[in-house]
């Protein structure tokens, strides 16, 4: 029987997994209201050695003040660094609760939503004492109606509870421990990854309206003809609710694209489906940063849902990049040209506010990027904000969008089906976005274990499945001689750090490895090569000549001997890009190896360069002259002298 069950434990059923619905980004038209419920909320934390006490007592039917002292949190904004006591190292639930008022206009003729772009972990919400959505997994938007809860012209209380706590079947995965300390005993929680475990409602809360019929999701793909000089887009419309006449349910819809300047450069009436193309002469497609005058174009989409009888029932509007994606077995190409990608993984980390939306952090992330000459990152490890792709479709920098699986491992059933919804729901809410060019479905899984095979042909079938239009990777560090996820990929990233994690310190031994590495990839799987993560912890400041281990000249000189075998590779044709771990230093769990979190960023958490940003700011804009014909920036090289012979007086 124990073998049994131990055989049993091994077989994964490709179950299906809930699809997502509406999610569309909450924008204001003629036919909606958006209102943010960002700001101060109350705040309580529950004893960690009684998580449920909150539900048990019923704190969400009253003021969190009735129930006990509260502490002011702001929204968005993980809750850990807020306070000046030991809220950082919390494990289990927590509470939040704010009251705003429905106007009395929305009473009529209309429905609300509350959404949230997202609560790490877990997330109970509840509104005037009734609950509404539970969510798992943080990083992704979820939302639900409320018009049937709502005083209207009164104040109402939404209330939400966050549990942070990880183990073997959430995404990530984590382990929660009792051990004993001065006082008893004290829950633990523990995790593999190598970044925070921040937590809180991490981004913007909005209640917001619709018609009582609404468009409720929009699909868009787009093509460019073989000269790039027309495109077209074509859409594809759900709506939610009943038609305005019951007995005729043809509900259409009207499609306008507006260029740049606001100029209306296609329009078209959907099928009886709710789908159509535009066509679009003298097109301006989608570019990346770099790779043209003019990257980042986009048009606006305007998508109105008509009844039969032609009355305007609701508008929705959304940004367009009109752009083709191609690969092989041994290139990317975007609208037919090739892509050699050079950037970065990131985090969404900063002091004070974790991982909460800070729209000024943002754009001075993005300014970096471009000054540096970046053209693309990985969302590592979990997908970023939806004003940050957003902000990468204006600019022109390419995403591989992951999902929040990290270091995945001890597969079963129930982990395969949340890592699974969490791709679901995060190519649901990324399809549209011309930055996103490829799914990291992982990073870093345990690809050598006995189920592995298995575990990824099932996620990367169900991606595929869900977007055909991207190529699939997974960033991986198990050696390529044990990995067996690598077949089911479209392109091959791995993860290594050379002269740091292994051979510390030995500058002679990376530029050879390197190579040797990722011809031995491409060789066992015959397809493209990124080199995902590479770098080493650099303290700010600290100068050391000759190189050594954290000083800022080691740092340089890992890049440089890395440059070299990226140049060679470059030749082989089959290797496409080259991403430095990381793009700004970020904080982790306490570890000796750790001093106040991981230093392998180019920029300090403040977002100032280290010595290394200036060496690969000139590595990225040479690649971008050589393999686009990219001018340099004026402030490129730094005056040194006349090198031309002067003239005798």
């Amino acid at each position: 029987m124990g073998l049994w069950r131990f055989l049993k434990s091994l077989i994964l059923i490709n179950k299906e997994v809930p699809q997502s619905r509406g999610m569309l980004y909450p924008r204001e038209s003629e036919t909606r209201e958006v209102r943010s419920l960002d700001g101060i909320w109350n705040f309580v934390r529950s004893d960690q050695a009684n998580p449920t006490q909150g539900v048990r007592e019923e704190w969400y039917s009253k003021d969190l003040s009735k129930s006990g002292p509260t502490i002011p949190m702001p929204v968005p904004a993980s809750y850990n660094d807020i306070t000046t006591d030991n809220l950082r190292d919390h494990v289990g639930t927590v509470w939040y609760d704010r009251k705003f008022f429905a106007p009395r206009s929305w009473a009529v003729d209309q429905r609300v939503w509350l959404r949230f772009g997202s609560v790490h972990y877990e997330a109970y919400v509840w509104v005037n004492g009734q609950k509404v959505v539970k969510h798992e997994i943080g990083h992704l938007p979820f939302e639900a109606e409320v018009t049937h809860l709502l005083k209207y012209g009164a104040e109402n209380r939404v209330t939400v509870m966050c549990d942070n706590a990880l183990i073997q079947t959430t995404v990530p995965q984590g382990r929660i421990t009792e051990l004993p300390n001065d006082e008893g005993m004290t829950i633990v929680q523990s995790y593999t990854f190598d970044f925070f475990n921040y937590a809180g409602i991490h981004r913007s809360v909005h209640l917001y309206t619709t018609p009582k019929t609404f468009i409720e999701e929009v699909v868009v793909t787009t093509n460019l003809s073989k000269d790039n000089v027309g495109g077209e887009v074509l859409y594809s419309v759900k709506f939610n609710g009943s038609a305005i006449n019951e007995a005729d349910n043809a509900l259409y819809v009207r499609a306008q694209l507006y260029d740049r300047e606001g100029k209306l450069v296609a329009n078209g009436t959907s099928d009886a489906q709710l789908s159509g193309s535009l066509q679009v002469d003298n097109v301006n497609p989608w570019w990346p940063y770099l790779m043209h005058p003019e990257p980042g174009y986009l048009y606006q989409l305007e998508v109105k849902l008509h009844a039969s009888n032609d009355e305007l029932l609701d508008v929705y509007r959304l940004k367009v990049g009109l752009r083709t994606l191609s690969w092989s077995n041994a290139t990317f190409q975007i609208n037919g040209r090739p892509v050699y990608f050079r950037g970065f993984g990131r985090h969404e980390d900063a002091d004070v506010r974790g991982k909460g939306l800070d729209n000024a952090l943002m754009v001075r992330d993005f300014n970096l990027l471009k000054w540096i000459g970046a053209n693309a990152y990985r969302t590592s490890h979990y997908p970023y904000s939806e004003e940050s792709m957003q902000f990468a479709d204006e600019h022109g920098i390419m995403i591989v969008d992951e999902c929040p699986s990290v270091d995945a491992e001890n597969y079963n059933q129930e982990l395969l089906g949340k890592h699974k919804s969490s791709l679901e729901q995060l190519i649901h809410r990324d399809r549209n976005h011309p930055s996103v060019v490829m799914w990291s479905i992982a990073n870093e899984p345990r690809t050598r274990e006995m189920n592995a095979d298995s575990y990824f042909q099932l996620v990367a079938n169900l991606t595929r499945s869900l977007d055909k239009t991207r190529p699939i990777t997974a960033a991986i560090a198990t050696p390529w001689t044990d990995d067996k996820a690598g077949r089911f990929l479209d392109i091959i990233s791995f993860n290594r750090y050379n002269a740091w994690y292994s051979n510390t310190g030995r500058l002679d031994m990376v530029t050879k490895k390197v190579v040797e590495e990722a011809v031995a990839w491409n060789k066992k799987y015959n397809k493209p090569v990124i080199m995902a993560e590479y770098g080493a912890d650099t303290l700010e400041g600290l100068h050391l000549q000759p190189a050594y281990v954290w000083s800022e000249e080691f740092q340089t000189e890992v890049f440089a001997r890395h440059f070299k075998a990226f140049d060679i590779l470059r030749k082989k044709g089959w290797f496409i890009g080259e991403f430095v771990w990381n793009f700004a230093d970020f904080k982790t769990a306490q570890s000796y190896t750790r001093v106040g979190g991981n230093k392998k960023g180019v920029f300090t958490r403040a977002r100032q360069p280290k010595a290394s940003a200036h060496l690969l700011r000139k590595r990225y804009f040479a690649l971008a002259r050589e393999l686009d014909d990219s001018s340099f920036p004026e402030d490129l090289f730094t005056y040194i002298a006349d090198m031309g012979k002067t003239e005798n007086a």
